[in-house]
């Protein structure tokens, strides 16, 4: 029996062992092929059913389980769940000066707060003059 278990991890080594040499770079997932390789040399086993189950991507034409089918696509009674993306349509120069005004804003707002704890009136909306 043991000899039996020992000859299914070996053939399913040599399976995985192809696949990867086989697939193309692109369609290899989270590592790189060279890792995969060491990965299923060193752990026969564990590193087999890891590359099968995460390692290699599969077509959309392979497997087919009814429960992972994609979902659907959306229709004109059903909007898109999605938010468009937001495009800035202002210049480079318009943007610069955005963030030129802003940066500004917030150091008044530092000065104005130095100016409050300086004059000790922290619970005052106002500040006092400078001396």
């Amino acid at each position: 029996m043991p000899f039996l278990f020992s000859l299914l991890v070996i053939a399913l080594m040599v399976g995985a062992m192809v696949d990867i040499i086989r697939r193309d770079d692109a369609q290899v997932r989270f590592l790189p092929k060279m890792a995969w390789v060491v990965i299923v040399i060193l752990l026969p086993l564990i590193g087999s059913l890891l590359w099968f189950a995460i390692g290699r991507e599969y077509s959309e034409s392979g497997l087919r389980i009814p429960r992972m089918r994609p979902a659907a696509r959306p229709t004109a009674h059903r909007p898109d769940p999605r938010p468009a993306p937001t495009v800035d349509t202002r210049s480079t120069e318009q943007q610069i000066a955005d963030l030129d005004r802003e940066i500004e804003e917030w150091r008044l707002r530092q000065e104005i707060e130095k100016r409050r704890r300086e004059s000790g009136d922290s619970s005052s909306g106002t500040a006092d003059a400078p001396r």
